[in-house]
């Protein structure tokens, strides 16, 4: 059993707390308030919004707005995990629109280029994290699982979508890149099987595979980038990506707590990589706008910043539903520290543009509604309706608190009515995603 989570104030204590809000339904089987969740699905089917009924009128009124919140979720907690994460490079582009406005920075966050820079960098962000959701999935469920397949099906999905990416560039280039980026994940498969096993030469023969993916896939996307990036500095910033993702599977192998910061690192490194090849993908395919301007960089910042917090916070779940001790855990408290220094991070992107005053504001309005999430979560451990109805009510008070900070920072450029409105998927997504998560985890 997990012990009953409480607010803290700590910086620990406020990763621990993000992480968490999905961890106290671990301490009971109580059933929890009914939401929309439709059982078990694959990663390709995606909860519709429960946001439909709600108009910015329900605001001023906690009851009406928290009937208007129910949770959404499919049964399975990688599909959720991925739509709640999806939600966040548009709200970093919309938070972005704002401040860049509002502070003057040079550039169109909104250009061609800042788009493809944007939705590069968060794939294949998200990639990394899937893939050390998956291979924790497969030590400790079996690769043979329906957790493990369902991890599957959410990488495999990802993988899709890059290729996608690719095709609006180049159709001829879709299949081929799909085709590479497939094996590249299979290797990594192979290697982690190896790593678990303790067979050195498995090891070495995936790594084999791995270093010729570098290369096959820096051809290609060199010649994606009609030759505005070479070959070489493609397959060097994979080669770093096969180096740091490897270590964290050594990591995970081993059962070392510091699995988590080198997980952390891995999805991490390759930004000024990914910047470089985003900016040469749109200079050979004519895509308009510069993706390296400081418009852009805040528009990649807060995207891939905001869809980590959600990633982060499924490894700490995942690692509390799995470790012994769980929220006690010298594992969790490892998985806890890679969240904050995410949640620090976005406090200080935010303080880069509007100061140290705000960025404390920011982090107070993010704790607020954090412990309000711990509360939902403890509500459902508990089968305490009443409780989670009030959690929902508090949830549905944070936003249109929240919308008031950014239109305040981006000095009316954003508006408060909005944010609320788009907080309110965060709040079902995330929500729905700890029932699937207890049931996929805890049962």
């Amino acid at each position: 059993m997990f012990p009953k989570l409480t607010m803290k104030t700590t910086a620990l204590g406020l990763g621990a707390a993000a992480l968490a809000l999905s961890l106290a339904a671990c301490s009971s089987n109580a059933s929890a308030p009914a939401s929309s969740t439709a059982g078990s699905s694959s990663a390709s089917s995606a909860p519709s919004s429960s946001m439909a009924t709600m108009d910015h009128s329900t605001m001023g009124s906690s009851s009406a707005a928290a009937a208007a919140l129910v949770p959404v979720g499919t049964g399975d907690p990688f599909a959720d995990a991925m739509t709640a994460a999806s939600h966040m490079p548009m709200t970093g582009k919309t938070l972005a629109d704002g401040i860049v406005k509002a502070a003057g920075i040079k550039g169109d966050p909104d250009s061609d280029a800042a788009g493809l820079r944007a939705a590069l960098t968060s794939n294949l962000q998200e990639h990394v994290y899937l893939a050390g959701i998956g291979v924790a999935t497969a030590y400790t469920k079996g690769a043979d699982s329906a957790e493990f397949k369902a991890a599957a099906a959410a990488i495999d999905k990802n993988a899709v979508a890059l290729a996608d990416m690719v095709g609006t560039l180049d159709p001829k280039m879709k299949d081929p890149v799909l085709k590479v980026w497939r094996a590249h994940i299979g290797y990594f498969v192979d290697y982690a099987v190896a790593a678990k096993k303790g067979d050195k030469a498995g090891k070495e023969k995936a790594q084999a595979e791995l270093s010729q993916y570098t290369k096959d896939a820096g051809a290609a996307l060199s010649a994606l980038a009609k030759g505005k990036i070479s070959a070489g500095d493609v397959t060097e910033g994979l080669v770093h990506h096969v180096a740091s993702l490897s270590e964290a599977i050594d990591a995970l192998a081993a059962g070392k707590t510091e699995a988590y910061s080198k997980l952390h690192a891995a999805a991490s490194h390759g930004g000024d990589f990914i910047a470089k090849l985003a900016n040469a993908l749109a200079v050979g395919n004519g895509v308009k706008g510069d993706a390296l301007d400081a418009a852009s960089t805040l528009r990649t910042t807060l995207a891939t910043g905001l869809q980590e917090h959600v990633y982060l916070a499924s490894v700490a779940v995942f690692v509390a539903y799995t470790s012994e001790g769980g929220t006690d855990s010298e594992a969790f408290t490892a998985a806890a520290g890679a969240l904050d220094h995410n949640s620090q991070a976005l406090a200080e992107a935010i303080g880069s543009v509007a100061g140290k005053e705000k960025q404390e504001a920011f982090l107070t309005l993010w704790r607020e509604h954090i412990g309000y999430f711990v509360d939902y979560a403890n509500a459902v451990a508990k089968g305490d309706k009443a409780a989670a109805t009030k959690a929902l009510e508090e949830l549905n008070e944070y936003r249109p608190k929240a919308g008031a900070f950014f239109e305040d920072i981006s000095k009316g450029e954003l508006k408060a009515d909005a944010i609320a409105t788009g907080l309110g998927e965060h709040v079902t997504t995330l929500a729905g995603a700890i029932d699937s998560l207890k049931k996929a985890l805890v049962g």
